[in-house]
């Protein structure tokens, strides 16, 4: 019969199964990361191919409407093979990592600026039509606040118009407009009346009018009157641009 572990046997045991195990779950970690990251970005480049097929059905004009970055998905979604009333089962609108988002709503001055974190994501909320993706419209918007920058966007212009297609986006995960990201969940610089849950070169998944999809550093400022991400567009440095100028 075989003598039994002592117990400083059993403590190295333990404890060198927590090192390994402190090493793996990095590793993990990162691998489940970029496994949510590539069916997002399998998403974007489908739901992208079907907005250039209704605007190639529209005399090539980008989705409209009061609020077309919302909207926009019950406009098109016949043309990735979705019929019917929208749901949080539409598993082509939802980015894996959406688990937890910031909303906001009409603050004592009647201005929408208080932000709410809440434990769910956007493709479970029916104000976004089950949807983690917009689509790059915000510029058929009108600021709650005057004294807030124009939004950016493409809304009601035609693809063929823009004069950098490789940069300019047209739909992506919603929190790059405000911008956040789901896939480095961390603290915000800010989260309070009049404040954004903002922070600096947040990461998101965004698709381009060219078609091309990629995890795109996004930029923040802190400017006043620059309340989210799409009210501007970036210095020279970053990938990306909301107008279609």
């Amino acid at each position: 019969m075989k003598n039994a572990f002592t117990l400083v046997e059993l403590l190295v045991v333990i404890a060198v199964i927590a090192i390994v195990a402190g090493l793996l779950f990095p590793a993990l970690n990162d691998a489940k990361g970029r496994a949510e990251r590539t069916v997002c970005a399998n998403n974007l480049r489908q739901i992208g191919v079907g907005i250039r097929m209704y605007c190639d059905d529209s005399s090539d004009s980008s989705p409209a409407g009061k609020v077309p970055w919302i909207a926009y998905k019950e406009l098109m979604k016949n043309y990735v093979g979705l019929r019917g009333k929208s749901s949080a089962n539409d598993r082509i609108f939802t980015c894996p990592a959406d688990t937890f988002c910031y909303e906001m709503a009409r603050g004592a001055n009647g201005y929408y600026n208080v932000w709410t974190n809440y434990s769910r994501g956007l493709h479970e909320f029916r104000g976004y039509d089950y949807s983690s993706y917009s689509f790059n419209g915000f510029n058929a918007h009108t600021a709650d606040n005057p004294q807030q920058a124009s939004w950016r966007g493409i809304a009601q212009k035609r693809l063929g118009s823009i004069r950098q297609p490789a940069k300019t986006v047209l739909v992506g995960e919603t929190a790059a407009f405000i911008p956040y990201s789901w896939h480095q969940p961390r603290k915000p610089i800010q989260l309070g009346p009049g404040q954004c849950p903002m922070f600096p070169d947040a990461r998101d998944v965004l698709c381009f009018v060219d078609g091309h999809v990629n995890y795109t550093r996004i930029y923040y400022s802190d400017n006043p009157g620059n309340l989210f991400a799409v009210f501007y567009d970036p210095p020279d440095g970053y990938d990306y641009k909301w107008s279609g100028d």
